[in-house]
């Protein structure tokens, strides 16, 4: 499963750190960022799914594969 967030549309809410820090950090400006290269690591699909669902302006996008 790979993650992406589109940075145009991300407020900065901070759901997909709290939820899947596994997953998610911030920036500098706390905006959610992506950790490593976007290949949502072994064991993580759940949370990674959890922070998309929770998004409140559906800024990730998830795909199947690697």
């Amino acid at each position: 499963m790979r993650v992406r967030i589109d940075s145009e549309h991300c407020h900065g809410h901070g759901r997909c750190y709290d939820l899947a820090p596994g997953v998610f950090g911030d920036d500098e400006e706390g905006y959610g960022k992506v950790l490593g290269d976007g290949v949502v690591p072994p064991g993580e699909e759940h949370d990674a799914r959890l922070a998309a669902s929770n998004c409140p302006e559906r800024a990730i996008h998830l795909s199947e594969g690697e």
